[in-house]
């Protein structure tokens, strides 16, 4: 009898080794190797659904618009980038019990309503427990088929059965392959499902979501080349203990991968929530010193969000600088500018910043808002409740345009603001509403003469 052959392979990044390490040697993960059997296979041409032929010159290939899938949530399909495009694999991750399979669940009764067969595969739930769920939700389709089964063999088969219109994975790490000797949910299988899964979406035109779990430190669980393999990438965030979610694209070939779509999780499900401008601002406390509002775009959206900063005398050598939304070391950047430009003597204050409502902002226009929060802070001056801040901040203290500078001034008249502080580069070219006054600044120093005087 032959003698099995083993291989060990690294459960974050793929890595094989014929001897087991305590360490990774690629991603430098420690305990990371698990022992697989390696199974020789007859070589065979992959078959990837895209068939071969002669080069063809760009500009003799017809361009079409791709049919999209529309369904009742216009936050989800702003997040795909205008429905659900057919043929394309879409990789859901988030935290467990943040609402993933309801969310599916709901898209999937959504397409069923309009006549669209759609087939819901749990490899984690039994089908009466998904019916449960199903109750709560108030779905009840005859469309809607669901199956229970993780062998992706008679799951290929069910789908070439039914042709449905849409097929849920729920989830990828519980689905395995005969012809694969490993465990579900390593390495090795979730690499060959999703590849067969790819294959089945592209040669039956079907789109396919699959669902990933997420290692502890927020990252899709398994090799990242699953996250290349796939067409989208999505991730469902927020706070358990919060009714609101918040679904990111973060890759995605048929859209902008800087869509948000916001959800609040009700008792009969989640519930898309059409202007979160109102919902990051409704706690907010009027005329405290340290908080100034700032018009963000996020994909094609402006959304208005709270920043908060509060400064105080450190009592240690070193100052501390913490941020909570932004990329922290945006923060001493910009205490150096107000340090060197403005003359404000924050070596020795402890710098908190924080993005109120749990949202991470990443483009330069919050600068500005972050610069005079701390100033506001350390003044102790309160900014006035009804303006708004929006700019970059160079290195020498200037004030830099920022682009749509229409959408951001028209979304912060709509709720109520009366006065936008933006560079003064951005006034040209575009009519101001009648209903807010723009004021444009050129430097940090006219900034705070504006927004910090009473």
């Amino acid at each position: 009898m032959a003698k099995r052959k083993t291989k060990f392979v690294c459960q974050t990044c793929g890595y094989e080794s014929p001897k087991w390490m305590g360490k990774c040697p690629s991603c430098n993960n420690w305990n990371s190797l698990v022992e697989e059997i390696e199974k020789k296979n007859n070589v065979k041409r992959p078959t990837t659904g895209i068939t071969s032929g002669e080069p063809v010159k760009i500009t003799a290939i017809e361009s079409q618009k791709e049919p999209r899938v529309t369904t009742s949530m216009r936050e989800f399909n702003r997040v795909l980038g205008g429905g659900i495009v057919p043929g394309s694999l879409v990789l859901i991750g988030g935290d467990p019990g943040i609402g993933k399979s309801t969310l599916l669940l709901q898209i999937s009764s959504q397409l069923a309503d309009k006549e669209l067969p759609v087939l819901y595969i749990s490899g984690e739930e039994s089908t009466r427990q998904t019916k449960l769920r199903a109750d709560r939700l108030g779905v009840s389709s005859d469309l809607l088929y669901v199956l229970a089964e993780t062998n992706l063999f008679d799951i290929a088969n069910q789908i070439e059965l039914l042709k449905p219109a849409l097929v849920v994975v729920d989830s990828i790490q519980t689905i395995f392959r005969d012809e694969v000797a490993s465990a579900p949910g390593s390495v090795s299988q979730v690499r060959e499902c999703t590849s067969e899964l790819m294959r089945i979406a592209k040669t039956n035109n079907i789109p396919i979501f699959i669902v990933g779990h997420v290692t502890k430190e927020g990252a899709i669980a398994g090799p990242r080349i699953l996250e290349h393999m796939v067409d989208a990438v999505l991730y469902f965030e927020g706070e358990r203990h919060h009714t609101y979610r918040i679904l990111r694209s973060v890759k995605n070939r048929f859209g902008s991968t800087n869509e948000m779509g916001i959800f609040e999780m009700k008792e009969a499900g989640l519930r898309e929530v059409m202007n979160p401008s109102e919902i990051f601002l409704e706690e907010r406390s009027k005329g405290a010193a340290g908080s100034t509002v700032v018009a963000s775009m996020e994909g094609t959206r402006p959304v208005l969000v709270e920043i908060q900063a509060l400064i105080s005398p450190t009592s240690f050598g070193n100052p501390r600088r913490m941020a909570t939304g932004v990329d922290n070391n945006r923060i001493p950047l910009l205490m150096a500018v107000l340090e060197k430009r403005v003359g404000l003597m924050l070596q020795n204050q402890d710098a908190y910043v924080k993005v109120a409502g749990g949202v991470k902002l990443d483009e330069p226009a919050i600068d500005l808002a972050i610069s005079i929060s701390i100033a506001s802070s350390f003044r102790n001056q309160p900014t006035r409740p009804d303006d708004i801040f929006i700019g970059e901040v160079g290195l020498t203290g200037e004030v830099r345009r920022v682009s749509r500078i229409e959408q951001r001034v028209q979304e912060a008249a709509k709720l109520g603001f009366k006065r936008v502080i933006c560079p003064q580069k951005n006034l040209d070219g575009w009519v101001v509403p009648n209903t807010i006054q723009v004021i444009g600044v050129n430097t940090v120093q006219e900034a705070l003469n504006v927004g910090l005087a009473r």
